[in-house]
């Protein structure tokens, strides 16, 4: 691999080439189109599942790392220690939840972005959670979870 100029800029004289910068559009995330991904369903019901587990304390939130990005992972990560501060409160030990998984509703309002919102049946209640899914490097990456 050769090292090639950055765009736009002349190399100085008397030193050597410019070399590209670490925000360069090459080394960024590339956005993937919709054709390019798999279907988004599965993750969809996996990526609940998850969340649902990581806010009950029957899973780790590093499991879910590489799936959302890292907006995602900071508010998660709030919520989790607000939900582990309530049981302690309340003297509850964290424990699996049980649930099952409803209705997948999914809209595409760009290519490569999926918008969905997963229902998650409990005894008590149900909820419904939220989820944003936008195609990067020809994976999809969460952007936005919401557990309502």
């Amino acid at each position: 691999m050769t090292a090639r100029p950055a765009a736009g800029r002349a190399p100085a004289r008397g030193s050597a080439l410019q070399f590209l910068d670490d925000d360069d559009e090459y080394f960024a995330r590339q956005p993937a189109r919709r054709s390019e991904l798999p279907d988004p369903e599965p993750l969809l019901r996996n990526l609940t599942h998850c969340v649902i587990e990581v806010l009950a304390g029957a899973r780790d939130l590093e499991q879910l790392a590489r799936w959302v990005t890292d907006d995602v992972y900071r508010n998660l990560s709030k919520r989790v220690v607000l939900a582990a501060r309530a049981r302690r409160v309340k003297g509850q030990a964290p424990q699996r939840p049980a649930f099952t998984l409803g209705t997948v509703m999914v809209c595409e309002p760009a290519d490569g972005v999926v918008e969905a919102v997963v229902l998650v049946h409990q005894r008590a209640r149900s909820r419904a959670v939220a989820i944003r899914l936008e195609g990067l490097d020809q994976r999809w990456r969460a952007s936005a979870i919401s557990v309502l």
